[in-house]
Formats: structure tokens, sequence, C-alpha cells
């Protein structure tokens, strides 16, 4: 009697309790599920011109239960798909398994040549191929995918879940023999394409920038370079770049560092060209004006160190204009002395230098500025001419947007629309110069730095550039600064035109004195005849 009873709770055990569970891992080990992938959108330049999409293409699989001659069968692949025939054994015979990845993503027309031999145990899924038909140009903005279709940098990373869609699935039920069971289950979930999306980026301006920012990197002997071109407008970027550069379409020759955009990504110490935010808000606060004069001695005395300016001068007393003309670091500290460094820290903050700008781009720095309590004199000093304190380039490149736009800085940007559903982006703007009234003769002291100062050779004919070099000291490993090589800037703007563009050009780590104005001209003098720009 009770060997009756323990076998009949075996067997509610086993049919209630254990049942399904059982039946359901047997499903499972006679059941292959396929991932099915999504198309992912065409990304488009501001333009309509592609700059990544996805075309037809098949993958290749194989049952290897089902194939019976696996010698003869990966000669006849290796005769139409390329490599050697040793290639496709071991896939061909892999053991316990189902399915098995032959090649992905080949081209509709060889995958037709394959179907037509009629190999046993061989078969095709339709699985979409990534291509950027513009190779190189704007290949960091639009960022590279693995073969599964899942954005790995860029905007491909970024917008993934736009760009991605949703994968579908494909179940099918084998018998112990591997081979499939008439009329067992056969799942199917179609894949969801993903949406369409429409940057700011120009492709021919794009190509020219990255041409010539590469040519400048040369031309100065730098170790790399970006660039950035932006509507101070609107928030567009319209061009963005840093060498060395990406070739989506080229996955076997990528190099370290170009997946990114190192104006977005990599902060540095900005040097002389963050002299403008010290300018700005010494006149916001109205402590000096332009024509107010400073005596400026060879050497400041900080702590135990002295502020000289990069070229050797005695004593000498500079207006406030020419201390930014002339890029002078003691005048520019002594000036900053006026103001107060507490009030210049505030304004930093107030400038948001402190955190990112919100550009969609994975990988954003925020810069770093030491707290001002925490300031020695040096610091003090430093800090108004761009050393001991770090900044994207596009950071700097907003807030010099913010002086051809009434002070109003825009998010940078790159996504301007999803088409498929008219979706359009908005962005936010903030006012970042309260005191409009401070902007006309920042922009004026500018306008002098072009036309008789440090940044001469960024002229343009016909127009009046406003804009500031910079040349900054970086530190080595070891937190000392690098002796007789520097990070070389320059940003400016176009002031009295229909134009809000804004151009930054910055090359790293350059032997000895150089500048990156001639590159600034040329992208500029590229954009007013691409965009027809004119005085007013």
């Amino acid at each position: 009697m009770a060997v009756a009873c323990v076998l009949a709770l075996r067997l509610v055990w086993l049919t209630i309790v254990a049942g399904p569970s059982n039946a359901e891992k047997a499903q499972n080990t006679r059941t292959t599920e396929i991932v099915l992938h999504a198309k992912r959108g065409t990304i488009y330049d501001r333009n309509g011109v592609v700059l990544a999409t996805s075309v037809d293409a098949k993958t290749i699989y194989c049952n290897p239960f089902e194939v019976s001659d696996a010698a003869g069968e990966s000669a006849q692949l290796a005769a139409v798909l390329g490599g050697k025939s040793t290639d496709y054994i071991d896939v061909l015979s892999t053991p316990d398994t189902t399915f098995a990845y032959v090649h992905r993503q080949v081209d509709t027309e060889l995958a037709q040549q394959i179907e037509a031999l009629e190999l046993d145990g061989i078969y095709f899924l339709d699985d979409p191929k990534r291509v950027y038909p513009c190779k190189q140009t704007a290949g960091q903005v639009v960022g590279i995918c693995d073969v599964d279709g899942n954005g790995l940098s860029g905007l491909e990373l970024y917008y993934d879940d736009i760009l991605g869609g949703e994968n579908g699935s494909l179940y099918m039920e084998r018998g112990a023999n591997g081979y499939p069971i008439a009329g067992g289950m056969n799942e199917y979930k179609r894949p969801r394409d993903g949406e369409d999306i429409v940057i700011s980026i120009d492709l021919e301006m794009q190509e020219f920038l990255e041409n010539r920012l590469a040519q400048c990197v040369n031309d100065i002997q730098g170790k790399s370079g970006n660039a950035v071109l932006y509507d101070g407008g609107t928030g567009e970027i319209i061009a963005i770049a840093s060498t060395p550069y990406l070739d989506p379409s080229d996955r076997d020759h990528i190099k370290e560092g170009s997946t990114e955009l190192k104006s977005v990504t990599t902060a540095f110490e900005p040097g002389s060209i963050f002299k403008t935010i010290s300018a700005s808000a010494i006149l916001e606060e109205g402590v000096m004006q332009t024509t107010d004069k400073v005596f400026c001695p060879a050497y400041l005395p900080a702590d135990e160190y002295f502020v000289s300016d990069a070229h050797d001068r005695g004593d000498e007393t500079m207006t406030f204009r020419q201390i930014i003309q002339n890029s002078s670091n003691v005048g520019i500290s002594l000036s900053a002395e006026k103001l107060g460094f507490d009030k210049l820290y505030q304004y930093i903050n107030k400038y948001e230098l402190n955190e990112p700008t919100g550009i969609d781009y994975p990988g954003e720095s925020s810069g770093f500025c030491a707290d001002v309590s925490d300031w020695s004199t040096i610091q003090c000093y430093n800090v108004s001419f761009g050393q001991g304190i770090t900044v994207t380039p596009l950071q700097m490149t907003r807030f010099y947007g913010s002086l051809v736009n009434d002070g109003v800085a825009c998010t940078p940007h790159l996504l301007l629309s999803k088409p498929q559903t008219g979706e359009i982006a908005e962005y936010p703007t903030k006012q970042l110069i309260e005191n409009t009234k401070s902007i006309e003769p920042l922009t004026s002291m500018l306008k002098s730095v072009v036309e008789e100062g440090t940044g001469m050779d960024a002229q343009i004919e016909g127009f009046s550039p406003a804009g500031k070099t910079g040349t900054a000291e970086y530190a080595s490993g070891d937190g000392t600064y690098v002796l007789g090589s520097y990070n070389i800037s320059f940003v400016g703007f176009l002031p009295n035109t229909n134009s809000k563009l804004v151009c930054f050009v910055g090359v790293s780590e350059v032997p000895g004195d150089r500048i990156t104005t001639p590159a600034f001209s040329d992208i500029m003098s590229y954009a007013i005849d691409h965009y027809r720009i004119t005085t007013q």
C-alpha cells in the first residue's frame, strides 16, 4: 500500500509539477531560434545626401546535420564567396548544432549563385547590410555598427534606438536527427525597420573642412587636429571633424582615436582663446572699457612664479584693446584682478563652461575648473588666460556663438528631423551674456586681433573676421608642462554679415610657434562662397 502511494504521488509530481517544465526543456532542445535583423534607418545630410543606409543582403547558414559532403560543398562555396575551402569545412561540420553561420550579409547576387548550387543543408536569410556611400567624409559623425546592426560609435550609437528598429525572430522545431519536423512549430516574428534621420551636416562643407584640417595638421607638424563649423543662431553643427579620420566602410583599418570627435569628447587647456571669456566678464561688469590703460610689467610675480607674455618685451602700458589684440598674459591677469577672481569664477559657471553643452553625440566631456576657493595666486592669473582650466573646443565655440546671437547660446546639435514622422527636433537656448551692451566692444576688440594683432593670418578679403588666437602649454604624463610644444587654436566669426557661423580650428602638440589662422581663413572663405554670405 505504501509503495502504491509513493508511485501515485510520483506520477502526480511528474504529470502536474515537473511535466510542463520537462516539456519546455524538451521543446527548447529541439527548437532553433534565428534572429531576423531589422533594416536600420537611413542617415541623410541636411541636403538629402545619403550618409548611411541599409541595403538588401543575404546571410548564408547551414544545418550541419543535413550537410552530406562538407569537403565538396566547401569547395563550391569558396569558388563563389572567395577564400579557401578549408575556411568553410569547420562550419559545415559543426557538431551538436542545427544552425551555424556560413557567411554574413552576402551581396544578393552572390547569394543567388550559391542558391543555384542547391547544396544540402545550406539556407538563406534576409539580413540587411549597412553601407556608407561617402566613406571617410563625415565618418566620425555617422559612426559604425557591428555586423548585427548595433550602433558602436557616433550617431549610429547615439540614435541606435531610433535607427535600429526591432529585430524579428524565426523559431523552427527539429527532431533528434537535426531535420525539421514536418508540421512542427514554425513561428515567425517580422522585424520592424528603423526610422530615418536628417542631420545638420552639409557634406560638401564637411569634405572641405576635413581636407583643410588634415592639411593644417601636416603643415604645422601637429599630432592631431579638430575643427568645428557651428551656426551660432541655430546651434546646428554644419561640419565637424578630428584627425585621424574614420571610414565606416573599412572596418579592417580603424585607427586609434578615429571613432570620436575630439571637439566634443576631449577637454584641453584652451590658452588665449579663453581671454575672450575673461574680457567678456570684465565688460559685462563694467569694470573696464576698451580704452582703459593698464601698466603691464615684463614679468608679473605670483607666488614663487612669474607670469610673462609669449614674446619677450619690456615693461609697457597697454589699453584693454591692446591686451586682447596682442594676447598679453600679464595684461589679462591684471585686468581680471580688477574684476576679482571670485567674480571671474562666477562668470565661468554662468557661461556654462563647467558643464557639457548637451550635444547629441556620445562621450561628451564637460571640462573642469577647480573651485575658486582652491585657487592660488598663480592659478588665478593662469585661469584668466586659459591655463589651469580645461574645456572642450565645442564649449568654446558655443560661447563665441553667443557673441553673434545677441548673447544667446544655442545647444549644439546634429539631429534636424525624422522625415517619416515629420518630427522636427527642438533644443533649448540660454541667455549667456545678460549685459548685451558688452558684446559690441568685445567684438570690436576681437576684430582688432585679426586686423593688426596675433590673428592677422585669419583675414579674408572683403570681410572683417573677429576671433582670438590660442597658444597653450599642455601637461605631460607626469603632470609637468611640455617645453617647446603647444596646443594651437583659433576661433572666430564674421560680424556685420548675414551669417552667424563660428569656426574653431585647433591642432595639438605643435612644435614651436605656429598658427591655425590660415586654415580658419580658408574654411570661412569656402563657407562665404558656398552659402553666399554678404556683409551688412
